[in-house]
């Protein structure tokens, strides 16, 4: 075998992605925030989904996970659920005042992980990166979409 799996993108990706989850988690957890609630915050901070459906499609998870972990941040005081009057077996979900209050903080602890993360490289390098990435997560994306529909046929 010629090539190295271990200096292969898929590896080196997730060495980098387990990295990073590592350091936000150090940086997150004394704000009550776990890494994985990071996309759940962000769109409901910015009203880009207000249902569990919406909030499981916009951070690309299943339903029950996301049902677990919406519980799990209800139960740690980071949302609220409200029954939606048109239809009762859907809530509205929306930040706590504390969540709210802790979000700003948070993120700039991630930026500031970013950045040390990122030492060394200039900011066009950083930004060239960012769209290397943005590019390969697109093709994943479509890459799977066109393997599970083909499994379905």
């Amino acid at each position: 075998m010629d090539e190295d799996v271990l200096v292969t993108p898929g590896h080196l990706i997730s060495l980098a992605a387990r990295g990073f989850a590592r350091l936000s988690e150090a940086r997150l957890g004394p704000l009550g925030f776990g890494v994985g609630q990071l996309p759940v915050l962000v769109a409901l901070h910015n009203g880009i989904a207000r249902t569990q459906r919406d909030l499981a499609r916009f951070a690309k998870v299943e339903q029950p996970p996301m049902a677990q972990m919406l519980a799990r941040m209800e139960r740690d005081g980071l949302i609220t659920r409200t029954r939606d009057p048109q239809d009762g077996r859907s809530s509205h979900i929306a930040l706590t005042r504390t969540a709210q209050e802790r979000l700003s903080e948070a993120s700039e602890r991630l930026f500031q992980g970013n950045r040390e993360a990122l030492a060394g490289f200039s900011d066009a390098e950083a930004n060239q990166f960012v769209e290397f990435l943005v590019r390969l997560i697109e093709n994943l994306d479509r890459i799977a979409s066109v393997e599970t529909e083909n499994s379905d046929t």
